[in-house]
């Protein structure tokens, strides 16, 4: 059975099905879990249709169980499996010809035994659903085409409101464009919380429109898992869905099915990995090594500044012959880059430079990185390892709404999904109608974007009500911190998608140097392109695995302008110990924060990821707020907080919010602000990182 942790609505074990002496189900074991989309796939009489039939009491078991909501229901009558909530749309449509749209309709409700106006606020809900059936509510059903009989069919099994709904074999007999839209309204449907059983043989359709499939041949479950890994899974297309060739695209019952022959044309995507081959820690140590020895070599021979910095601490490169050697190299900052403006750390001649990318420039002047041909094409291979572990495929759309230009991250995210072999939409940052009309239009899969720039759509789609029309289930979101309150706003206003938070920055390449781990515990870093250390920030000496510091990295590939124990200023901790998800990638804790965004206040250092977490776990908060530091003629530091009340949270409760996170930041922190509560949506949100400290103690330059 399919593991899901939510307690199954849908529960079938041991399932046998007899027609007189013939057996159509052999033991069949199924799940189906709360506001799934389940798929059961398989040819002409694999016994899905007597599936269907068998959960809704027309074909009574022969033997196993069946239970909904823990409730067993085995061999319950059609009727019974009705009031509990199930509704069936039958293949054929097996409309009543005679009877127009409106009355084929009403029979969907007709043992519910509703009032007028539940029954005409009902219609109302299907004509919002499918438009078509209002124009022809009047018109006989026996005149209508295909498409419009199967939105007849499927609206009359929504005139129940069922909890679960039966599709059976939807696309059967209509063309391509219908079985587009029927699949469209099939993924609304999904995306609105109605938890679907769809039997298909349009193994395309299927596996796209659904979460997890059992595949059934000859009445018995032969392959299950996630849709999307089944999709891809060569070995499932040649010996279960058939095989195509160049010359014969259509042999493969995945391109008769609606798979384009574009996709069919590059099986190689569905087999590829971007993960290192390396079994071990050792293996890994060695490859780390080999690197290190590479980068002093290479450093010391072709940056002047490098040569300079060795020569002053007295190591050459003769002097690295084990990991425990980096010690002996000397540390370098952000001012260095700065300092060596506009071709800091250059190593490699100016023509083998293909490519520079620069920061924003927000604490100074821009730093400004180089980059050999090799240098972007390793980048792009790690950044397409990123989208792996977060599970993209090639068939996912990536909406990427991060910054396009000299900054890195645009350039980033659209190379990383063009080597998966995935769509990149790049529309760039801000433009929210457009990320919207996208959103819907091309059913986008994945967004990538700031934290800021997530929580800023998921507000919009939820505020123009197209929750249930996007298909977005991942948004991998990096460049500033999140507070835990804010990732969990941004899950829940985009219907439940999963997020990744993906960390890097212009000097180590740009972002997808690491990704959130699929269990959502940590970040997997990519040890195998770069070393990490966490220093403590103030003795700059190695902390214990597991102690929060200071990141500092030393690439082991970079060409163009390699980092020898480049202090990041990003404070995480190493985190020990193997993963749950299994890679053999170290990894470490999502950022805190950074040291040079910590400020001081009344003899306490503060970080605002501490203020973050703090706010998180104050019931009735949203997850946006402000810090306000000043000071008075006396020389006496002043805090405000500002912080919004949570959406649909009553102004009533203002006060009492004001005192708890007074409270709380007091007992916490050791400090006490001055708290203003304002309203969901006050704040400003922006689709770059958002400000969060306002230090109105500083009045000279900080440049």
């Amino acid at each position: 059975m399919i593991a899901d942790k939510k307690e199954p609505l849908l529960r079938i074990q041991n399932l046998t099905v007899h027609y007189g002496a013939a057996q159509a189900l052999f033991g069949i074991d199924l799940a189906v879990a709360p506001g799934e989309t389940v798929a059961l796939v398989g040819a002409n009489g694999a016994g899905k249709t007597s599936l269907l039939k068998a959960v809704m009491g027309l074909a009574p078991p022969s033997g196993g169980r069946i239970w909904l909501d823990g409730v067993e229901v085995t061999g319950s009558t059609p009727a019974a499996m009705a009031a509990r909530g199930v509704a069936l749309c039958p293949e054929g449509r097996e409309m009543f010809g005679d009877l127009t749209v409106k009355e084929n309709l009403e029979l969907g409700a007709l043992a519910l035994r509703l009032s007028r106006a539940e029954l005409a606020r009902r219609l109302e809900a299907v004509y919002a659903r499918f438009p078509k059936l209002r124009e022809r509510a009047g018109q006989r059903s026996n005149t209508l085409s295909g498409g419009e009989q199967q939105m007849v069919a499927m609206g009359r099994a929504l005139m129940a409101q069922p909890r679960l709904l039966l599709l059976d074999e939807p696309s059967l007999g209509l063309a391509p464009l219908i079985t587009d839209e029927i699949f469209d309204i099939i993924k609304q449907l999904s995306r609105g919380g109605v938890t679907i059983l769809l039997v298909e043989q349009n193994a395309a359709r299927a596996l796209t429109a659904s979460r997890s499939a059992y595949l059934l041949a000859n009445g018995r479950i032969v392959g299950q898992g996630r849709s999307d890994a089944l999709l891809v899974d060569p070995e499932l297309r040649r010996a279960f869905l058939g095989a195509g060739s160049d010359h014969n695209p259509a042999a493969s019952r995945l391109g008769g099915a609606g798979l384009t022959n574009i996709r069919l044309e590059k099986p190689n995507l569905s087999q590829q990995t971007f993960m290192p081959s390396f079994k071990t820690e050792d293996e890994l140590k060695a490859h780390q090594l080999a690197g290190l020895k590479w980068t002093v070599r290479h450093a010391f021979e072709g940056s002047s500044f490098y040569r300079t910095r060795l020569d002053e601490a007295g190591v050459s490169p003769e002097d690295i012959r084990d990991l425990a050697d980096l010690q002996k190299l000397p540390l370098t900052t952000g001012e260095d880059l700065r300092d060596g403006y506009p071709f800091p750390f250059r190593s490699v001649p100016f023509e083998q430079i293909v490519r520079l990318h620069a920061s924003s420039g927000t604490t100074g002047k821009r730093k400004i990185l180089c980059y050999t041909a090799k240098d972007v094409a390793d980048w792009r291979h790690f950044f397409a390892r990123a989208y792996e572990m977060a599970g993209v495929t090639p068939l996912d759309r990536v909406q990427i709404a991060v910054g396009y230009g000299v900054w890195t991250a645009g350039a980033g995210f659209q190379a990383g999904v063009e080597a998966l072999g995935a769509m990149a939409v790049p529309v760039g940052p801000g433009n929210v109608d457009m990320h919207c009309e996208f959103l819907v239009d091309l059913q986008s899969t994945v967004l990538c974007s700031t934290a800021s720039m997530g929580l800023l759509m998921a507000e919009e789609v939820n505020k123009r009500g197209l929750a249930d029309k996007i298909n977005l289930k991942k948004v991998i979101y990096g460049s500033e911190r999140s507070s835990v309150s804010m990732r969990r706003k941004i899950s829940e206003l985009l219907g439940g998608v999963e997020l990744f938070d993906i960390p890097g920055m212009t000097e180590l390449y740009g972002p997808g140097t690491g990704i959130e781990c699929p269990d959502h515990d940590c970040i997997h870093y990519w040890a195998d392109y770069y070393i990490l250390e966490i220093l403590d920030p103030e003795t700059l000496t190695p902390v214990p695995d597991g102690e929060w510091g200071e990141m500092v990295v030393t690439t082991l590939c970079k060409e163009a302008a390699p980092l020898i124990r480049y202090r990041t200023r990003d404070i995480t901790r190493i985190i020990p110990g193997a993963c749950t998800c299994g890679t053999i990638l170290p990894r470490h804790s999502r950022l805190r924060g950074r040291t040079d965004d910590m400020f001081k206040f009344r003899a306490v250092n503060i970080y605002p990821s501490s203020v973050d977490r703090i706010l998180s776990e104050v019931p009735g908060l949203g997850s946006e707020y402000q810090i306000h530091l000043d000071r008075d003629e006396a020389g006496r530091d002043h805090m405000l907080l500002k912080v919004e009340r949570g959406e649909g949270v009553e102004a009533g409760r203002t006060d009492e919010l004001g005192r708890e996170v007074r409270y709380v930041v007091k007992h916490r922190l050791m400090v006490t602000p001055e708290v203003v509560v304002v309203g969901y949506g006050e704040l400003p949100r922006s689709e770059r990182k958002s400000q969060r400290v306002f230090d109105g103690r500083i009045t000279d330059s900080v440049v």
